[in-house]
């Protein structure tokens, strides 16, 4: 058996997941790598956490590579260039060869993009913003809050809606509450339209029951950072005295440079097996374009969203592709569609959206009533995914004999 290099790029939940598991399905003479700018890894769905102050930003970070199995090689480096007629990624640290490719780069946040928005606004989609966000609510002495999604698409549809509830019960709890108008606003016609109008209007009563100003149809076209002012395409102008804003979104510049990308700057995959139009070379996560049954406007199809959950299983999915390849055997590992999403919506409570996103006609996606069963998973999952990840595995392990336990299956892990 030959031995072959699989090469990662990206070190975000997709990615590391993937190289973890590559790692556990192949002998140690095949070479794993991965390749992430940044030294240091944060958790990004406890950045609405960092922003009302119930972390702080370094209990959410970890060392990239104490998250990654060992027997992987870590490249600290920007990806440059990626070549798949040679085989090649090109970085900051030379040139790395590969006989496997996995795309992991994620998504980029691109504010400057609208008129205005950079210097106007603050944002809870980077740990800086969030801490940095947090500061001016504790600040914020009352007045209109306008929490703006820029454009589509963004990461974490449920992101919008948790933090506006997360804002609205930071006043309540600071007694800020009688003095601020809330309001969200949005391009969609609905909070997450991938999930259909039962649990839009759902999402929709929850954020009327905490005082929030819900506004759909209403697309950003630019802001005037000295008058305070919105600017919204057909639909005039809104005042603010505190501007939170879900920026644009798009794909890095090296996938746009690259052979990969289609004509919108993202990575369109086989939605079951994740490959690209390279043989040998799979893209996850945000970075990827994947259509999914239905229609957003009648000329627009609805796209899978943009989640960490849809990343951490199509890693597993490619992980086991490739290990199968290489060892030589048939893999039916596929990308099913299912996924879930918690929403964080104040005083320790949270509901539980989940389903299935490649469901005909269209997407059947459901919302568990709110509780604080599922704040408590929240809390769980983050402890456990920042755990370095020898102790994490053990943590997993113990968790299945547990629960094996309980429900008096053996167990052979």
């Amino acid at each position: 058996m030959n031995n072959k290099s699989v090469t990662v790029l990206g070190g975000g939940v997709g990615g590391l997941v993937a190289a973890n598991e590559l790692r556990q399905l192949l002998p140690n003479n095949h070479r794993i790598t991965l390749i992430e700018r940044n030294e240091v890894h944060a958790f990004a769905p406890s950045f609405l956490w960092v922003m009302t102050g119930a972390r702080r930003p370094q209990q959410i970070v970890r060392h990239t590579k104490s998250l990654l199995r060992s027997g992987i090689e870590f490249v600290q480096a920007n990806v440059n260039i990626i070549d798949t007629t040679r085989s090649v990624v090109e970085t900051d640290s030379g040139t790395i060869n590969y006989d496997y490719l996995i795309v992991a780069l994620g998504a980029e946040l691109a504010p400057r993009s609208i008129p205005g928005l950079e210097e106007a606004s603050q944002t809870f989609y980077t740990l800086e913003g969030s801490s940095r966000l947090h500061t001016a609510l504790q600040r914020f002495q009352g007045g209109s809050i306008a929490l703006v999604v820029a454009s589509m698409p963004y990461k974490c549809p449920g992101a919008p809606l948790e933090g506006a509830m997360l804002i609205a019960d930071f006043l309540k709890k600071t007694g800020s509450a009688p003095k601020v108008d809330l309001h969200l606003f949005t391009p969609e016609s609905q909070p997450m339209p991938v999930a259909g109008p039962v649990l839009g209007n759902a999402a929709i009563e929850m954020l009327s029951a905490r005082g929030i100003s819900y506004h759909p149809f209403h697309k950003l076209a630019s802001v005037n950072p000295e008058a305070k002012q919105l600017e919204f395409e057909g639909k005039g102008s809104f005042g603010f005295d505190l501007l939170v804003a879900i920026p644009p979104h798009m794909a890095p510049q090296v996938i746009k440079q690259s052979a990969l990308a289609n004509e919108s700057g993202w990575i369109p995959v086989d939605r079951s097996t994740l490959v690209t139009k390279t043989e040998n070379v799979f893209a996850i996560g945000d970075v990827t374009s994947i259509p999914i049954p239905g229609r957003w406007k009648p000329d627009v199809p609805l796209m899978l969203p943009k989640a960490g959950v849809f990343a951490h299983v199509q890693a597993s999915v490619v992980a086991h592709r490739i290990a199968a390849k290489v060892l030589g055997r048939e893999s039916s590992a596929s990308f099913c569609g299912d996924g879930y999403c918690m929403l964080e919506a104040g005083e320790d409570l949270a509901g539980f959206a989940y389903g299935n996103f490649f469901a005909e006609p269209s997407p059947d996606v459901r919302l568990k009533r709110i509780g604080k069963a599922w704040h408590i998973g929240k809390v769980l999952f983050e402890k456990w995914w920042l755990e370095p990840y020898g102790i994490r595995r053990e943590l997993y392990r113990q968790s299945i004999v547990l629960g094996s336990r309980l429900r008096g299956i053996p167990s052979n892990i």
